[in-house]
């Protein structure tokens, strides 16, 4: 118990890490990259940026005020996450909005280059990559992220194709407010930016994780606990020592790996983790919306 509880403050502190590597990403790409190109940024940080931009032009505002409107938008959709999502996913999604809008009024506006196109595909690369680890570390970055996960989780698109869909409006407004170059770019840039997430978050790809350990009921119940899933045990030996021990095969998704690893290490740290790739899986294979209702009335396993 002990050292399930040591790792789970590792996991705090390391997807605390994550909140201000990907804010700070993010930031970069919003202030260097995008902002000075006049290339609009995804979701509501695109929004937030479109109306500074049309209140700088009507003279009501004097600078950028890209990072108070992002994290003024991003109230209504952190109640969303909230209520659909989870609070621990919405807490960090929060905390990282919170981050990537303090250093977006901090850091200066400064282009880096005079390439627009240049710009538009490192700031939809940058953007995408903050947007994706901090997915793949259980939250997002905020905004737009949030519905577009909560549509994932209900239609099993890929975040990123949601994401793009979502977009469009942006990219009109940018078309018949700014300029058709600028919502050209901006096209460019959401797509880079869909890429790189839909590489780096891969919910919808499924891999099987065969876990060697000699303390299988304790893993049982640290996965059990995390992830609603069959596991399959099969007895099995050391090759070198000659002690019993067991085999565990369970089928997840890939975003679903940091908990397994997390889960299986805090319940026996020397366990062995192989993790394959799988073709495709037939029969039961749950959503995380129906684990959640399954995890609601199910009987919790023995100590």
């Amino acid at each position: 118990m002990a050292k399930l509880t040591q790792y789970a403050q590792h996991d705090t502190l390391r997807r605390l890490a994550v909140v201000l590597a990907s804010g700070l990403i993010t930031a970069i790409a919003l202030n260097f990259f995008l902002t000075p190109a006049k290339v609009f940024q995804s979701g509501a940080t695109g929004i937030a940026q479109l109306l500074s931009l049309f209140l700088q032009r009507a003279g009501i505002a004097s600078g950028d005020l890209t990072g108070w409107f992002n994290l003024l938008l991003n109230l209504p959709l952190a109640y969303l996450g909230w209520r659909k999502l989870g609070r621990d996913f919405t807490v960090f999604s929060f905390l990282n909005t919170v981050v990537i809008s303090v250093l977006a009024i901090l850091l200066p506006v400064h282009a880096l280059s005079t390439n627009p196109l240049m710009n538009a595909i490192f700031g939809g690369v940058l953007t995408g990559a903050g947007v994706g680890i901090a997915l793949r570390f259980g939250f997002s970055t905020g905004g737009m992220d949030i519905l577009s996960m909560f549509l994932a989780k209900t239609t099993r698109r890929p975040v990123g194709a949601l994401m793009f869909i979502i977009n469009l409006g942006i990219i009109l407004i940018a078309g018949l407010g700014v300029q058709w170059e600028s919502a050209l770019y901006t096209i460019i840039s959401i797509y880079c930016m869909t890429r790189v997430v839909d590489g780096i978050h891969t919910s919808n790809q499924k891999i099987t994780a065969m876990i060697v350990t000699e303390h299988a009921p304790a893993v049982i119940r640290a996965v059990s606990d995390r992830l609603i899933r069959g596991i399959t045990v099969v007895p099995s030996k050391g090759g070198y020592l000659g002690r019993p021990n067991s085999t565990l095969m369970i089928v997840i998704t890939r975003y679903e790996l940091y908990d397994l690893t997390q889960a299986t290490l805090g319940a026996d740290h020397a366990a062995f983790i192989d993790i394959l790739n799988t073709v495709g899986v037939v029969g039961e294979f749950l959503t995380s919306d129906e684990q959640e209702a399954k995890r609601q009335t199910r009987t919790k396993l023995p100590e």
